[in-house]
């Protein structure tokens, strides 16, 4: 489903577009993922105190971890975004419905919002709505209720991606992905179960994703800087089980390409743990680790040269090949 690739460290979907700037913007309302993010926001402040019950809490937490886990990271991020593995077209598009219930938008938003900021952070001038350096208040507003409209944005190709209906349908009907799953929480357990089922879960999902991503290039530990790029990003670890292993933010921009994230001992990463399992079950193949892209070690910098090295010997899945 993914178009071929040069480097598992390139920006996947994004065409090189002579002249394109990083820099020269300007930033804009957004009114759909504006309403969108605050009204689920709104309803579950709202709602919050009057609907809860210890059963509805726990739809809440199974409810955002498994769409979090599934879906956002090894859906969207590892797999859609940076294919750094394979497996078969059902598990794929389970694992991105999944990422499209998580509640932020559809997958080609998801590709394009991604790849924009990993295209700009690569260069030396960066936006400041792209590099997240304005105040923790004006990026929220910025990220969660507007959007960047550059004077001469690169281009995107989304291949096959693009092209394929089901996808095309998830990004037509992100937000109404949600109905079958509120009707089903309602049938279980009422309005408690639709308001931390649904709307507490979208909201804290977005609003977490924002927050995290917001401290992950502001502050935190460093292993490694990158050469060139205008951005450097941290690691954020009391956010690694929440977020599933995408805490460890340093060590994805050193090897964005990795289905690892946590490479060093300690470093939780439950999404990585879902791919070792799909391999060890023949159901993940193609598993990209960072001893598999050594030619990235010549772009980084050691912050600590006496840190030790990442796990580049890390087990993974032995299979090789694709079904698509």
């Amino acid at each position: 489903m993914s178009r071929p690739r040069r480097d598992r460290c390139e920006v996947n979907w994004l065409v090189d577009t002579p002249g394109a700037d990083a820099s020269a913007g300007h930033v804009m309302w957004d009114p759909l993922h504006s309403f969108w993010n605050g009204g689920m926001l709104a309803v579950w402040i709202a709602f919050a105190v009057p609907t809860f019950s210890p059963a509805a809490f726990a739809i809440f937490l199974m409810g955002t971890g498994a769409a979090v886990l599934l879906g956002h990271s090894v859906g969207f991020h590892r797999l859609l975004i940076h294919r750094s593995f394979s497996t078969t077209r059902g598990i794929e598009r389970v694992l991105v419905w999944c990422g499209t219930i998580a509640g932020m938008s559809g997958p080609h938003w998801i590709i394009r919002t991604h790849d924009l900021h990993d295209w700009a952070q690569r260069q030396q001038q960066c936006h400041d709505y792209l590099a997240h350096r304005r105040p923790m208040l004006r990026d929220a507003w910025w990220q969660l209720h507007c959007r960047l409209v550059l004077d001469r944005p690169p281009d995107f190709d989304l291949g096959q991606v693009g092209g394929d209906p089901f996808y095309g349908f998830l990004e037509r009907t992100w937000m109404l992905q949600q109905l079958p799953v509120a009707g089903l929480l309602w049938l279980a357990g009422g309005w408690s179960f639709v308001v931390w089922g649904v709307c507490a879960r979208v909201a804290i999902t977005v609003h977490g994703h924002w927050f995290v991503g917001h401290l992950a290039h502001r502050r935190g530990p460093q292993s490694w800087l990158v050469r060139g790029a205008g951005v450097q990003a941290h690691d954020v670890p009391w956010a690694a089980i929440p977020t599933m292993g995408e805490a460890w933010h340093n060590n994805h921009h050193a090897y964005p390409g990795s289905a690892r994230i946590g490479l060093y001992p300690g470093q939780s990463d439950w999404g990585y743990a879902v791919i070792a399992s799909l391999g060890r079950l023949g159901l993940a193949w193609d598993v990209c680790l960072p001893k598999h892209m050594p030619e990235r070690d010549r772009s980084l910098l050691s912050v600590d040269r006496g840190i030790c090295q990442p796990d580049l010997a890390a087990p993974s899945p032995v299979r090789h090949g694709s079904s698509q």
